[in-house]
């Protein structure tokens, strides 16, 4: 096994580029994730890594040998934590990031369920619309769009998720209802700002026959956070292009109508990530498993399809 926690130590570091990253997924000290690398190196009688005060890079030897090992690897990796989970019982802090609304609507109503069973798991959720750094924050899993997959982290996707327009029966009340995205111009927009850029995002929509194109808009509000926009809209304060997450609920109750039925804006996949398949704790596994199946009995792929 010591020879084992080198190997580990090893494929860590040169994913995650640096020894304190590593240390942080594998629950170890910086110090002692290098010392594990340098035995490593000592018994093979080989350099696995060039070393500077900024920088930490891999050698062609040691290239090479992270080619070799990933796969044997992992399979072992696998196979010790098989035989481990049937007593491992899931406990201990679950550090997640969600957004804000998200986490508010689809994930806080779930709690009650996953406490039920799984006791000994204390939920630390960030709500948050930003994208974390799994490792270097420490977190366990983050729900959202958009992430960068960095050598190391899964994504289990949810649902794709469109974006459509919608207002409300009132706003519409003696207004002809567009029939083009072009007719958008001569309505109220309720905009978006990225919480990320700071921009106002451009209206955008397509078909399954047509491609993307730029729609014209006269904007009258401008929100960062869809919820605010989707209340906003249900006021009758004008025209909003929303995410099906937020949309799919008051569209089906008649607080909000749909426009341009098979128009939509494709928001790219929701998607669970978590650091690693590998050695992954039961807390997490059981969580990401819990989620997915939830998910996928509410048949969320589906509501969120705005095609």
């Amino acid at each position: 096994m010591t020879y084992l926690q080198h190997l580990v130590s090893f494929v860590h570091t040169a994913e995650h580029g640096s020894f304190s990253a590593a240390a942080r997924v594998l629950g170890l000290t910086p110090a002692g994730v290098s010392k594990n690398v340098a035995k490593l190196e000592a018994d093979l009688g080989v350099r696995l890594f060039h070393r500077s005060t900024r920088r930490l890079a891999l050698t062609e030897s040691g290239e090479r040998f992270l080619q070799q090992m990933n796969g044997p690897l992992g399979s072992l990796q696998a196979a010790i934590a098989s035989v481990q989970r049937g007593d491992e019982e899931p406990a201990g802090t679950l550090k997640v990031s969600m957004g804000l609304a998200f986490g508010r609507h689809f994930l806080v109503p779930l709690l009650e369920d996953f406490l039920g069973r799984y006791p000994a798991v204390l939920p630390d959720w960030h709500f948050d619309n930003r994208q974390v750094d799994l490792v270097g924050e420490g977190f366990d899993v983050a729900i959202g769009g958009g992430f960068e997959l960095t050598p190391g982290v899964v994504a289990r996707e949810l649902a794709p998720v469109h974006i459509v327009a919608v207002a409300s029966p009132a706003y519409m009340n003696g207004r002809q209802a567009p029939r083009t995205p072009e007719d958008l111009a001569s309505f109220d927009g309720i905009m978006r700002r990225s919480s990320p850029t700071g921009r106002v995002r451009p209206w955008t929509l397509r078909t399954k026959r047509n491609a993307e194109q730029a729609v014209p808009c006269k904007p009258r509000l401008i929100f960062s956070d869809p919820e605010a926009i989707a209340e906003a809209a249900k006021l009758g304060l004008g025209v909003a292009l929303l995410p099906m997450p937020f949309a799919f609920a008051p569209i089906a109750s008649g607080e909000l109508v749909r426009l341009l039925p098979g128009w939509y804006s494709d928001a790219g996949p929701l998607s669970l990530y978590y650091p690693s398949r590998s050695l992954l704790p039961a807390k997490t596994r059981v969580f990401v498993d819990f989620v997915m199946e939830r998910f996928r009995a509410a048949e969320f792929a589906k509501l969120v399809d705005g095609r």
